[in-house]
């Protein structure tokens, strides 16, 4: 399996002080529920992302558990509003420990 990759989208032009935004996010990630089996009939192990969680300028904004009804590649979309610039920091937990981030940048119009 291929290292997830995490992607993100934030509007890249500055928005109005007190604008709501929707953020989107896709992680890719095979998100193996630990109940298939393999051609050899053994059980694949569980791996899936549990936990996902964004900051915004260190503040947590949004959060939310995984389980292993979410299919792959876990597309998460949610709305912020910015009364500031600043940097949203987006942190996704494995199975086994593994961390995945990505950071982005909002522009504020003056």
């Amino acid at each position: 399996m291929a290292k997830p990759k995490p992607r993100v989208r934030v509007p890249r032009k500055p928005v109005p002080k007190g604008e709501v935004i929707t953020v989107k996010t896709l992680i890719s990630h095979p998100m193996e529920s630990g109940q298939r089996k393999d051609k050899k009939g053994n059980v694949i192990p569980r791996k899936i992302i549990n936990r996902f969680e964004a900051t915004y300028n260190g503040e947590l904004v949004f959060a939310m558990d995984l389980h292993p009804a979410i299919s792959a590649n876990p597309y998460i979309a949610f709305n912020l509003r910015v009364d500031e610039a600043g940097e949203l920091a987006f942190k996704w937990v494995d199975d086994d420990g593994s961390v995945y981030t990505k950071k982005a940048k909002i522009k504020v119009a003056s």
